[in-house]
């Protein structure tokens, strides 16, 4: 049986991810965590806010999901993010995969968190030392 786990989270706990995806069929867990950064275009960052349209951010999460245990063979999903305002360092999204092998865990990974900036409704400010800017959390 699949494990899926999809989120909007107030803190993101780096430390439970393992055991999320950890499976007796797994030897493969592969994890990408994005965290806040000190500088955007050469400018310091105090913080970062993350806001979002919950019930649709998790339905879209939940289709990620699905459609990542549709093309490899996974035995379990995570894909968490964060709202509300983070410091530096702090972690603002996690996903991962687990599989029998690694290679499905490595392209899956990078499936689940390019898929979710492109397609999940969540909107970042960037706050800097003298201004704040909405920006799309999109690349």
């Amino acid at each position: 049986m699949n494990k899926k786990i999809v989120e909007i989270v107030d803190t993101i706990n780096t430390s439970q991810v393992y055991a999320e995806l950890s499976h007796p069929h797994s030897g493969g867990i592969c994890v990408f965590v994005g965290a806040v950064r000190e500088f955007t275009n050469n400018e310091e960052v105090v913080a970062l806010e993350f806001e979002t349209y919950k019930s649709m951010a998790i339905k879209e999460l939940d289709k990620i999901a699905e459609e990542a245990f549709e093309k490899w063979q996974l035995n379990a999903v995570v894909l968490q993010h964060a709202v509300g305002a983070k410091k530096v360092e702090e972690p603002v999204v996690v996903v991962g995969a687990s599989s029998a092998h690694r290679s499905e865990c490595f392209e899956a990974c990078r499936f689940l968190i390019d898929t979710l900036k492109e397609r999940v409704p969540i909107w970042k400010k960037e706050i800097f030392k003298n201004k704040s800017v909405w920006v799309s959390a999109h690349p």
